[in-house]
């Protein structure tokens, strides 16, 4: 899998225990609680909890939990106020990451990511040290058994999508700008086009390709990342073939 296949790193996170699955509940329920408070509680209106919702969704969160994170971002439950933060460095290979995290400790979390990178031979860089190399893009995913690449494009660019990446195997990457996520998402599925996935990603402009032993070093980092409850999202732009 590449470094910005979203696909497969959905595929493998579902694939996961069920104390993993709950991890990705709780970072979904802050993303929505963040999304709340900057933009308010009306997904018509605020395009990121929107996304957040769908999110949420294609990850089958219960309804009761998304409702609940609204309430509590709203004030009508008591709430923590969680502060966004984003994290630099390389991994073994040279290989460039990006941690988004969710916390309400910046100390603690800043402590926790920069000793996953030191544990797994990588190192913490300054802010902008890697993120010149990646672009912030909507990403849907759409089987490739369910539609015909032409009849994809043509639905994709009248909804407004940037561009579809077709190298996966088993789905096409629909690559959209950020804000547009939801209204394309929207649109193809107006079309009759059924969504695996839909989210905002970070996609490399070069990959880099790691050994088979820093490939196992790498997963094991990014394992260890996305355990944290803190961690909201890990980015690589490293070509990883071993499972």
């Amino acid at each position: 899998m590449s470094g910005h296949s979203k696909w497969h790193n959905i595929q493998q996170k579902k694939g996961k225990s069920d104390a993993a699955r709950a991890n990705i509940f709780t970072k979904i329920g802050r993303e929505i609680a963040v999304a709340v408070k900057q933009g308010g509680p009306d997904p018509n209106s605020n395009s990121k909890l929107r996304d957040a919702i769908a999110k949420a969704k294609d990850n089958n969160l219960p309804n009761d939990n998304i409702n609940r994170s609204i309430k509590k971002a709203s004030g009508e439950l008591n709430s923590i106020n969680y502060e966004e933060n984003t994290y630099e460095g390389y991994g073994v290979g040279g290989v460039a990451f990006i941690v988004e995290t969710l916390t309400d400790n910046k100390n603690r979390t800043a402590g926790d990511v920069r000793h996953l990178f030191d544990k797994f031979g990588g190192a913490m860089g300054v802010s902008g040290s890697v993120s010149f190399m990646f672009k912030r893009k909507g990403v849907i995913a759409v089987a490739k058994s369910d539609i015909e690449e032409d009849d994809l494009m043509m639905y994709a660019l009248d909804a407004g999508a940037e561009d579809i990446l077709t190298e996966d195997e088993e789905v096409f990457e629909v690559l959209t700008a950020p804000s547009d996520l939801s209204a394309v998402r929207a649109s193809l599925e107006e079309s009759g086009v059924k969504i695996l996935s839909a989210a905002v990603d970070m996609i490399p402009d070069m990959e880099a390709t790691p050994t088979e032993e820093q490939q196992a070093t790498l997963l094991k980092m990014i394992d260890k990342l996305e355990e944290h409850d803190d961690v909201q999202n890990v980015y690589h732009n490293a070509i990883i073939t071993i499972e």
